[in-house]
């Protein structure tokens, strides 16, 4: 389903943006998200929605936000649900995205105003080829700010980012990689260790604001002993599909959802 808006201006510069979103039965919040992105559109940014075969209407929703919808469906993608998953559905839209520099973003998280501009702006000048953003985590448990705060100095210590702090790269430097590894988890974490032994990363302060739905629906403490236990397991050479069981177990949303 392709909606491809020949009239949107452009840059008048010599990179051009494109956001790419993975996105999984997010009708309730994706309309929110990409309405903070018309004004990205309106000075040239691409932004493509792949959708990994919502049964609620996302890619409908999507549609008239955005310059082109994606549908990636379990048959499609082979069977067994892996065309479900971000890193396919990732790759599929860095496929047909014309941008020099690619942002993925997730389907209920918020980008900071003039994202574009500080990216396009910043990445040619600083010697480096990706980057991401600083996070902020929306609810209302007191502890989701300090959450937010080490998720934040980790990546800038470890120079390792995840999916939340919207990564960012040159095609260039996403083709060098090979794209996102096809794994079901950690494919965030996989491709910064390997973007960052290209180059460090650029730490944007300004935040990008990520629901906190998952933490408050499962228990803020429980999602924090399992998040470290899955990362420690990675760094150990768990199979991200075993990963990937004990972190969503049999749920249908698969890695797009909180």
């Amino acid at each position: 389903m392709d909606r491809s808006n020949p009239a949107r201006p452009r840059y008048n510069r010599s990179m051009q943006l494109s956001i790419i979103i993975p996105a999984l039965n997010e009708a309730h919040h994706i309309a929110a998200v990409l309405l903070r992105l018309q004004p990205l559109r309106a000075r040239g940014v691409e932004v493509i929605v792949v959708d990994g075969g919502s049964a609620d209407g996302t890619a409908s929703v999507a549609a008239p936000l955005v310059d082109r919808v994606i549908v990636s469906t379990k048959e499609q993608a082979g069977g067994g649900g892996r065309g479900r998953g971000r890193a396919r559905q990732m790759n599929a839209g860095a496929a047909l995205a014309t941008g020099d520099v690619l942002l993925f973003l997730h389907a209920d998280s918020i980008l900071p105003d003039g994202a574009d501009e500080l990216i396009l702006r910043r990445l040619p000048t600083c010697n480096r080829t990706w980057g991401r953003f600083n996070v902020s985590i929306s609810g209302t448990h007191f502890f989701l700010p300090v959450i937010a705060w080490f998720m934040n100095w980790r990546s800038r210590l470890t120079g390792v980012a995840t999916g939340d702090q919207a990564i960012f790269m040159t095609r260039l430097a996403f083709d060098a990689v090979g794209g996102f590894p096809d794994q079901l988890l950690m494919e965030d974490v996989e491709i910064t260790s390997r973007l960052k032994k290209r180059s460090a990363p650029l730490c944007l302060r300004e935040k990008v604001i990520t629901s906190g739905r998952r933490w408050e629906k499962h228990g803020v403490w429980r999602t924090i002993g399992l998040m470290w236990r899955l990362r420690c397991q990675y760094a150990l050479g768990a199979a991200p599909a075993d990963l990937h069981r004990s972190y969503y177990g049999n749920s249908e949303q698969g890695n797009n959802g909180n």
